[in-house]
């Protein structure tokens, strides 16, 4: 549950973002009165010589917040148009980097004029009114700066607090490819910049409480300060090295092994070295990369089931792919007289000699643009178009049907023949079955055409037959065609024609490829 304050902030930045980043301003007046205070514990002051130099300070620092206000005013621009509705993916990333990048810019920008023309002159201004001479403004000009550096960091983690409620609603629009650059300062110079200030300021504050009563001097508000400052500059600075090497080597470990992970390695670990939040961390880290690991183990199982395409898909969108009808071209490729061998062989044998064959095959299609879709025995079903859309889907298949024909030829010499049928139409794509079992198909009659025009190719004694759904989808030019005539298929009503298919010009180097196949289609 978030605090009271938490609920404040975020109710109000909803509201006007930029309202709430113009109201932070208001903690330098209580910086500067704080500080006017501790001055009059250590300088003799009346009530008028205080309240006089109360309001000369608060309305240089008014003059400061509105210096401050029309340049955050500019920085806050992306943010703004993106709270108007201009909410591209552009404009989103420009708006988190500004607001993100804000607090620390907002320093980098700031003019410097102002400690010349307005801090130093006050400082000499209430050393003549009260009479301390060049020694007390020396003493005030370096005792101020330490309240003035208090109300800087006070500026910038306030900074920070209120633009996170923008930066949360910003970040949940980011783009998937986001990818975030350090803007900011980290958790070391947060610490080396801040905690010195802190501890000055106190030591300061403490020493003016413990002497109330007692008559105090500019001597002794400079010896306190001095004390402050060593103190801080030795002891409290070792304490804030040590905390830092804890507090820092363990998100130092976190980032380097974050960098890792994306570079792939999801074995990295980082080490639980504590019982803290920083121990929680790394453990929550180590937990979080070994479901990663578990994920990829997954992945790569289930992609040496599925097309890989189609296990990124089903990882990314779920099991249940809803059916599509496609315009796509299917190729059903069958070994000839396989029944025969199996008779023959050990079972050891026969599934030796598909795996081998199926490892030549299928990286054909994948090259191609396709998949394998399943496997029938010693058939296979390959897809063009689907479940990602293929605009040369027929010019893919008939070349990929080529290729697998050459390189059954190179690699088994005729002691392996195949049989193989294209075939082009539209079919519903999407997931099939029940009880739990689910699978990834193409349904329709254009997937039954090409099986059974694998089957002609028996009758005809071609290796390829092609129909003239799919010859009407080729390039002129890339391929030479005989007709076979019009086959009567098994369970049509209509004859269909059909082609053996050769290629007319060969790729450059040789076998096609994917570059090849992209240069073809160029030529054509």
């Amino acid at each position: 549950m978030k605090d009271p304050v938490d609920r404040m902030i975020r109710a109000l930045a909803r509201r006007n973002s930029f309202a709430l980043l113009w109201a932070q301003f208001g903690g330098a007046h209580l910086v500067l009165l704080g500080g006017m205070v501790l001055f009059r514990a250590f300088v003799a002051m009346d009530a008028s010589q205080f309240w006089l130099l109360v309001g000369v300070s608060q309305g240089l620092c008014v003059i400061d917040n509105v210096v401050g206000i029309r340049l955050t005013r500019a920085m806050f621009a992306p943010v703004r148009a993106w709270e108007r509705g201009e909410r591209t993916p552009e404009g989103t990333v420009a708006a988190w980097r500004a607001l993100a990048s804000l607090p620390l810019e907002y320093f980098r920008r700031s003019p410097r004029l102002p400690l010349l023309f307005s801090y130093l002159p006050f400082i000499a201004f209430a050393a003549w009114r009260l009479g301390i001479g060049v020694s007390g403004f020396v003493i005030l000009a370096l005792v101020g700066t330490t309240v003035i550096a208090c109300a800087v960091v006070v500026r910038y983690f306030l900074m920070e607090i209120v633009c996170r409620p923008v930066l949360e609603r910003l970040s949940a629009e980011l783009p998937d490819d986001f990818h975030a650059q350090r803007a900011g300062l980290g958790v070391s110079w947060r610490l080396f910049l801040a905690a010195p200030v802190i501890n000055i300021v106190t030591a300061l504050i403490v020493a003016g409480l413990s002497n109330e009563g007692r008559p105090q001097t500019l001597d002794h508000l400079a010896v306190e300060w001095a004390l402050a400052v060593g103190v801080s500059l030795t002891l409290s600075l070792e304490l804030l090295v040590l905390v830092v090497r804890t507090v820092g080597s363990t998100l130092s470990d976190i980032s380097r092994a974050i960098d890792r992970v994306q570079a792939g390695d999801f074995s990295v670990r980082v080490p639980v070295v504590s019982t803290d939040e920083g121990g929680m961390l790394a453990q929550s880290f180590n937990r979080m990369v070994e479901g990663l690991e578990e994920r990829e183990a997954l992945r790569e199982a289930f992609s040496a089931y599925v097309d890989p395409g189609l296990a990124e898909r089903v990882m990314r969108e779920g099991s249940d792919l809803e059916g599509e009808e496609r315009q796509i071209s299917i190729l059903f490729l069958d070994i000839r007289e396989f029944t025969a061998f199996s008779e023959r062989a050990r079972p050891r044998d026969v599934m030796a000699l598909l795996n081998e064959f199926w490892e030549l095959v299928v990286p054909v299609l994948l090259r191609w643009g396709g998949h394998a879709n399943k496997f029938i025995g010693d058939g296979l079903l390959g897809v063009f178009g689907a479940p990602d859309e293929l605009l040369d889907h027929a010019l893919a298949a008939t070349s990929a049907a080529l290729e697998i024909a050459d390189l059954v030829s190179a690699r088994y010499d005729g002691t392996i023949n195949v049989g193989i049928g294209v075939n082009t139409g539209q079919v519903i794509a999407g997931t099939v079955g029940g009880g739990g079992r689910v699978e990834f198909t193409v349904i329709g009659d254009a997937v039954n055409t090409a099986a059974r025009v694998e089957e002609v190719t028996r009758a005809t004694g071609d290796t390829i037959l092609i129909t003239e759904a799919t010859r009407a989808e080729l390039p002129d030019g890339l391929f030479h065609f005989e007709p076979r005539g019009s086959a009567e298929l098994k369970g049509k009503s209509v004859p269909v024609q059909v082609w053996q298919v050769e290629r007319a010009i060969r790729a450059r180097r040789g076998d096609p490829s994917t570059e090849d196949f992209a240069a073809i289609g160029s030529d054509d």
